[in-house]
């Protein structure tokens, strides 16, 4: 069974790339351009993984992630964070916030899949060993 991701992105041609990049390997993937819908659209969704930019308009990231690692339902699901803040206190930041994964813009695809694949294992055992 497919794994899925929920992208956060306002950027229409990063939410594309972010999508088409992960459904060319096979996942499936709900896109949401507001960080306002995120969470409705993630109990709703039920995603293995989010990958959210924190750089959103109305809701950072940085709240997003904290509200979703707050919420019962969502806190176990890991959150991937991609950004164009490249500093190291800004991974530090946005990790302490509860990202599981950092990975700053512009994303290497290669590195971008790395991290996917870290954080969402592709073994059939991992979808039985909850």
């Amino acid at each position: 069974m497919a794994k899925r991701v929920l992208v956060v992105e306002d950027n229409e041609l990063n939410l594309k790339l972010f999508c088409d990049l992960l459904r060319a390997h096979g996942y499936l993937t709900e896109p949401v351009r507001d960080g306002r819908d995120a969470v409705t659209r993630a109990r709703a969704f039920a995603p293995d993984l989010v990958v959210t930019d924190i750089q959103l308009p109305h809701v950072s990231g940085e709240e997003l992630i904290r509200h979703m690692k707050l919420d019962p339902q969502l806190r176990t699901i890991p959150i991937m964070a991609v950004t164009a803040y490249a500093g190291h206190e800004d991974e530090e930041r946005i990790r302490a916030a509860g990202a599981d994964a950092y990975v700053s813009k512009p994303i290497s695809l290669a590195r971008f899949m790395e991290e996917v694949r870290a954080l969402v294992p592709e073994s059939a055992e991992s979808e039985h060993s909850e």
